[in-house]
């Protein structure tokens, strides 16, 4: 998921570069693209040094001289916003750029709420039908990760069709419509977004040092970065690469390896087995199994159950699976032609991080399923071996993630490479990487933001920030300690104090079985009139109410709590208001009988006499249920202290 100064930055990048190859044109520009209206535009690519470049756009011409490294960029004003037009830019090469469009042009970043396509959700199959929109435009960045700024980003422009908006952000689609329509101009989505990612993986070095969090992280990927090598953007992969015996050619997934010397172990308790009980550690775990001639083999599934915490599967050298913790149970499909009849190799590969790693199912779970349904088995005997494990002299990777997880490698691979294109602004939709470090983030994402800023040269540009959505069981009892309420609060608490954001609520989107909530709609919505509100200036309501402060009310057996944004009063969406608790001095928590009294709630309870304190869905899954009459939720709060 890179203004004087910013350009001469830009030209040592491209000096110091990774790049397999500088096109005479960025790849940020092309055909179908959308540029920004109303305010200067920067165009770049490379040629040979000292070599006259010429571009013509909406009946201007304009040249400028590429520099010693072969850099050459043009500033230039668009035509009005509408189009299509066409740009054509001379020099050693010839380059007709058609279709372009001008109008608004949206970032759209984040992890893999982001990233999620349209095609899968609840509502799909009518809003891909209606997706036939030309003065929509997408541009698709590829993933591309950086120990240092690269200078040329990966991805291409087209216009929204059905089936090309089936497989862009979700929330990005439906945030650019609502804009679209109604703003009636041009509207370009830049989608820049991986699952998994951290805030500070896409924040540049520059904007991390000063926090002090990540100095030690930093400096991992400079001796990496100083070492050369592949670039994988996360450290896990580079501790194979040194420590993993297994890991050098892939070797001990081959079933034609010797292994006489390896332990006899069962799964559940391999690791225990080969001396490594509460230590991380990598194991290889190899099974013979004979099929008969007549078996089914098409179609077939290996089940490994619940595996703590990353495997890798391969039946008889062909990779059959992986995950890296999040799918769980394991079921992998096995691809066609690496079962078959006869004598058939198993070799997983399993990481455990935690003493109780490893496989955590019952034995009877892990089977391989024919398409006949019947059932082989995997439970029994094994042979194992170790990989590496953290004893000395060998010592633990910074992260075991095998994404993109680095700090700033996404900045370097990503945002830099597309930098100084100019935007409206950007709408960010990640957290959940970050979600235990609600403190830190409350100075990472700010850094982030002015990174950014920095970045693209455009001033304080509109910065529209997702809420984390509802997830995990609900919790039947309030009180304590909650990582994803403290991290909304963080997050709400950025959108307040960082000029020109704004916070856009899922709270009541989420599915407390999935980290991933198919509603989307809403969600970009909400962003759109965060944008229609706060950027294009319309007076219409764009957040849900917000905790302004509170009062005992009658004798103090009650609290009344005011709110801002409480627009034609408030509701409950359901028959009666929930979520709100209260405590005293001795901040023990029970749930409240709350009642709305115009722009303010009422709250109280029987066992605590005198309320000093009150909370709203201040849990990761809550039953939020108040909002305005604008359709928009309350956003949670406490008032028991803040970090």
């Amino acid at each position: 998921m890179k203004l004087t100064i910013l350009l001469i930055t830009l030209s040592a990048v491209s000096i110091c570069r990774g790049d397999d190859a500088l096109p005479f044109i960025s790849p940020v520009f092309g055909d179908h693209m959308v540029l920004q209206r109303d305010k200067p535009n920067t165009i770049w690519g490379w040629t040979r040094p000292n070599t006259e470049v010429r571009l013509e756009f909406g009946g201007k011409g304009i040249q400028t001289v590429s520099g010693d490294d072969g850099r050459w960029s043009i500033r230039f004003i668009p035509p009005p916003a509408g189009g299509p037009y066409t740009m054509v830019v001379d020099g050693p090469q010839h380059r007709e750029l058609s279709n372009v469009l001008v109008g608004d042009v949206w970032l759209c970043s984040g992890q893999s709420n982001m990233e999620f396509p349209l095609h899968r959700t609840i509502d799909a199959g009518d809003a891909i039908k209606n997706a036939g929109h030309s003065s929509i435009r997408f541009f698709t960045a590829t993933s591309q990760v950086g120990y240092r700024p690269l200078a040329v980003p990966k991805g291409s422009w087209g216009s929204c069709t059905p089936e090309s908006a089936a497989n862009f952000s979700a929330v990005g689609y439906h945030f650019g419509l609502r804009i679209h329509e109604d703003q009636k101009v041009p509207i370009g989505l830049v989608q820049c977004a991986i699952g998994g990612t951290p805030a500070e993986s896409w924040t540049s070095e520059n904007a991390l040092r000063p926090l002090g969090d990540f100095n030690q992280p930093l400096d991992e990927v400079a001796r990496l970065r100083e070492r050369g090598g592949p670039q994988y953007g996360n450290f896990i992969a580079h501790w194979y690469d040194e420590y993993d015996r297994g890991h050098k050619d892939n070797s001990w997934f081959s079933p034609d390896l010797d292994d006489s010397d390896w332990a006899p172990v069962t799964l559940k308790g391999g690791f225990s087995q080969l001396g490594v009980p509460d230590t991380p550690a990598v194991a290889y775990f190899r099974k013979t199994i004979t099929l008969p001639d007549n078996a089914p083999t098409r179609g077939a599934k290996i089940h490994l159950g619940v595996v703590e915490r990353m495997d890798t599967v391969h039946i008889n050298g062909r990779w059959t699976g992986a995950s890296a913790w999040v799918e769980n149970p394991r079921a992998y499909s096995i691809p066609e032609g690496a079962l078959r009849p006869g004598k058939n190799v198993i070799v997983i590969r399993v990481l455990k991080s935690l003493p109780d790693g490893g496989f955590r199912s019952p034995g009877g779970q892990l089977k391989i399923s024919l398409a006949d349904k019947s059932e082989i088995p995997l439970d029994g005997d094994w042979l194992g071996k170790i990989g590496v494990d953290a004893r000395p002299p060998h010592p633990l990777p910074a992260g075991f993630e095998n994404w993109p997880v680095m700090p700033s490698v996404l900045y370097n691979g990503m945002i830099a490479p597309l930098s100084p294109l100019s935007l409206t602004g950007a709408i960010w939709y990640q957290g959940e990487a970050n979600a235990g470090r609600a403190a830190q983030y409350r100075k990472l994402l700010p850094a982030m933001i002015g990174d950014w800023r920095r970045t693209f040269g455009q001033g304080d540009f509109p910065f529209y920030i997702v809420s984390l959505a509802a997830y995990m069981p609900h919790r039947d009892q309030p009180g304590g300690t909650d990582a994803w309420a403290e991290f909304r609060d963080a997050q709400a608490f950025i959108s307040g104090t960082v000029k020109n954001s704004g916070l856009a609520l899922a709270i009541d989107k989420g599915d407390g079985g999935d980290i991933h909530p198919r509603d989307k709609r809403d969600v970009g919505e909400r962003l759109a009139l965060c944008a229609l509100a706060g950027h294009y200036g319309k007076e219409i309501p764009c957040s849900g109410p917000v905790f302004r402060s509170v009062e005992p009310a009658g004798s103090g057996e009650s609290l009344r709590i005011h709110f801002d944004h409480a627009e034609g009063g408030m509701v409950s969406s359901g028959p009666t208001l929930e979520e709100f608790s209260v405590a005293g001095d001795d901040l023990k928590w029970t749930w409240a009988k709350a009642r709305i009294e115009g722009n303010a709630v009422v709250v109280s309870s029987p066992t605590v006499p005198r309320p000093k304190y009150v909370r709203y869905a201040w849990q990761s899954n809550p039953k939020a249920t108040l909002y305005n009459k604008a359709g928009l939720p309350a956003v949670p709060f406490r008032t028991d202290g803040n970090p």
